[in-house]
């Protein structure tokens, strides 16, 4: 069976995220990048499957500018075997994606489709379960342990309730949860072999796929500062305020 995994190019997780002075999105330039945290964990979990013995290959896929490539390539030094650009400067929202996942999808014929659950930049949560519908296939969304035999793949999501184990055919689509797994760090010789692997170049026209945004982004701007807390004398003080100003209660 082949895995793919689809990895995004996001803000780093350590960068205070800052808004354009013309309010048309968040700055990118001169900020540093790196790969979706979900995605490294959809990567480390493709990896372990292969370590198994039930994964052949693992392919990663990145879509968007020229930079992407740096993305896959730290998919390639984590373990994957070849990866995927499908190459665009356009803005590409969770349809668009879904839609070129697809075609790569239908093309590589994979038992397995690995993505995170959300990106830490839009949190949009849809790609995913867009892939899945375009492809009919099975989802298991929010996963923290997956258990795949030859037909069938039994995943445990994480649900607000608790726990909630499901078992779908395969190929099925799964997106991961940060409990899945804690990815691996990419050691020196296999970042220096990463460079030796293939990198396939696409674009949307190539594969005749419509990205043309549905939405626009009419401003995007900083929520507003946190108001300093207060000292209270007592309890009784304490409830009228909750009563009186906050009004919860």
């Amino acid at each position: 069976m082949n895995v793919l995994v689809a990895v995004k190019r996001v803000i780093d997780y350590n960068v205070k995220v800052r808004v354009k002075a013309d309010q048309t999105g968040v700055e990118t330039a001169n900020v540093k990048m790196s790969m979706n945290p979900f995605d490294e964990i959809g990567v480390e979990e493709a990896i372990r499957l292969r370590e198994a013995g039930k994964a052949e290959e693992i392919v990663a896929v990145s879509l968007g500018p020229q930079q992407c490539q740096e993305t896959i390539r730290t998919a390639l030094a984590m373990g994957a075997d070849r990866g995927i650009h499908v190459k665009t400067d356009e803005e590409l929202q969770p349809l668009a994606v879904a839609k070129l996942l697809k075609a790569v999808i239908e093309e590589e014929r994979p038992g397995l489709v690995i993505l995170g659950k959300q990106a830490i930049d839009d949190d949009s949560n849809q790609t995913g379960q867009m892939v899945a519908a375009l492809l009919g296939w099975p989802q298991a969304t929010f996963a923290s342990k997956l258990d795949i035999g030859d037909e069938s793949a039994r995943i445990t999501r994480e649900v607000d309730g608790g726990l909630d184990t499901v078992d779908v055919r395969v190929p099925c689509v799964m997106t991961t949860d940060l409990r899945l797994n804690e990815p691996r760090y990419a050691s020196l010789p296999n970042i220096m072999k990463a460079k030796k692997k293939p990198i396939a170049e696409k674009t949307p026209e190539e594969m005749g796929v419509d990205i043309t945004p549905r939405l626009k982004t009419v401003q995007v701007i900083e929520p507003p500062g946190r108001e300093a807390g207060i000292k209270v004398e007592s309890v009784a003080e304490l409830v009228d305020k909750l009563h009186k100003e906050a009004g919860v209660i």
